[in-house]
């Protein structure tokens, strides 16, 4: 049983402050779930009953009495609910801030307060009022065996044929299209159609029409039976076909689906690539006089990218590390917050791609328990970082909170006034100086551990990739 308090008033009629007189006690229902029950002692509820009770009379206008001057057994009984409501109000959050600090709670969110004996309700004032409140907190981290972990650095290879792809994506872009004259197309010719298209397996649905489509033939992403059926054809031609789009086809609303197409030929042309020489390099920019300056450049902008991509992965199997040595309970609102957010991200990627998130075939229910495993590894691996920084005394200067507001202004376009106004009305400021915080413990992870230098394997990168899809 802990220590004892009474709310009293203060010099003030409209206030309480603690004082001795309120028994509390504590269930440690979990590592991240409390439970206290708070006993507000007859005396402290009937001094705040008898004072809020009084300033009523004081004002409140009652039939047959002069204002100010009704009885204040009178008052409680026309207003019973209002006083009471005001009473309890005004001691119940005092009670439970109190609790919650007396027992060194370190709570998140809005506590959950219930009255625990209606009973004193009818005899308000002359019985203590017990409320029982729970209350979630963060769990305590015990930290071990964050420094000198072992973990090996692979860094992507970048090879001549490499940077010889690159180099002719760079002339796919830079290419024309001239018109075919003498044959018929072929595979890699870009066909124009207006195309209709109407849905065998659903004559009311709503017809497809859209004019100057292109297609690559062969290309990418097309259709066989587009490809199929374009083939030899020329400008003026039309062709009629179905189309038997696969279950998991994107966009959604085409899924599953069969549609017959009625293409009509506007254009058929084929691709000429520039020539592979000084001239087309410099055509790209300033900074290329040549094509070997080119490759040059290409080669320091993919092995720099290598490195980003093998920092990244270094820093997350540290922290995979760092999650498999820390096992430990998170609490619900934090891991159903970051459920939320990794969800609306899933959402806003999806419309970007012109998918239908409300499409019947997706399987919100499943994505959202495989997310919930996700964002529960995200909130256990931030109260690692933040103990970590508490125990490395890490902190964050207002100096490098407003350098991460103008980056974030360069990388959104935005004024840095404007981002700084959008912070400070959502808390942002606070949410980057921890998330900076968790950067530098995380960076101190990297300075302190065992880092070796491990071969590349295209294979064992794509099982990787797999195996962090299905977590």
């Amino acid at each position: 049983m802990a220590t004892v308090y009474r709310l009293l008033p203060n010099d003030s009629p409209k206030k309480a402050t603690i004082e001795p007189v309120m028994k509390t006690e504590l269930v440690d229902v979990s590592s991240t779930r409390k439970e206290i029950t708070i006993e507000i002692d007859t005396a402290s509820v009937r001094q705040a009953y008898d004072r809020i009770s009084d300033t009523y009379a004081k004002q409140a206008k009652v039939p047959g009495f002069r204002p100010g001057h009704a009885p204040r057994a009178v008052v409680r009984t026309r207003f019973k609910n209002e006083i009471r409501g005001q009473v309890l109000q005004e001691l119940v959050p005092l009670a439970v801030d109190s609790a919650i600090h007396e027992h060194e709670l370190n709570a998140i969110g809005e506590p959950d307060v219930q009255l625990d004996n209606a009973e004193a309700l009818d005899k308000f004032g002359e019985e203590p009022i017990s409320v029982k409140v729970g209350v979630e907190v963060l769990p305590k981290v015990e930290l071990r065996d964050y420094k000198n972990i072992e973990v090996t650095r692979k860094t992507r290879p970048v090879t001549d044929e490499k940077v010889a792809e690159m180099i002719e994506a760079l002339r796919e872009t830079s290419a024309s299209l001239q018109p075919v004259e003498d044959r018929g197309a072929e595979l890699g010719d870009n066909v124009t159609i207006n195309v209709e298209g109407k849905f065998v397996d659903a004559p009311d649905g709503e017809n497809i029409k859209q004019d100057d489509v292109e297609v690559t033939l062969g290309g990418k992403g097309v259709q066989q039976e587009f490809t199929d059926n374009l083939i030899g054809v020329k400008p003026d031609d039309e062709k009629t076909f179905v189309v038997d789009y696969p279950a998991d086809y994107r966009p959604a609303s085409l899924a599953g689906k069969k549609v017959e197409y009625t293409a009509r030929v506007s254009a058929v042309r084929w691709k000429e690539l520039p020539a592979l020489d000084d001239e087309w390099a410099a055509s790209l920019g300033e900074e290329f006089d040549s094509v070997a300056t080119l490759r040059a450049k290409i080669r320091e902008n993919m092995e720099s990218q290598a490195t980003q991509e093998a920092d990244h992965r270094l820093r997350a199997d540290l922290m995979q590390t760092l999650l498999e040595r820390h096992s430990f309970e998170v609490p619900d609102s934090l891991v159903e917050h970051q459920t939320n957010y990794r969800l609306e991200s899933v959402v806003r990627d999806m419309m970007q791609r012109g998918v239908d998130p409300r499409a019947d075939n997706v399987n919100w229910e499943g994505a959202r328990e495989e997310l919930r495993s996700q964002a529960t590894a995200d909130v256990r691996g931030s109260l690692l970082l933040d103990q970590i920084a508490n125990d490395e005394k890490i902190d964050v200067t207002p100096e490098e909170i407003e350098a991460e507001i103008q980056s974030i202004a360069n990388s959104s376009r935005q004024p840095v006034e404007q981002v700084r106004g959008v912070l400070t009305k959502d808390g942002g400021e606070r949410s980057i100086a921890n998330r900076l915080r968790n950067r530098k413990a995380l960076d101190l992870l990297v300075e302190n551990a065992k880092v070796t230098d491990g071969e590349w394997s295209e294979k064992s990168e794509e099982s990787e990739v797999r195996s962090q899809n299905s977590e």
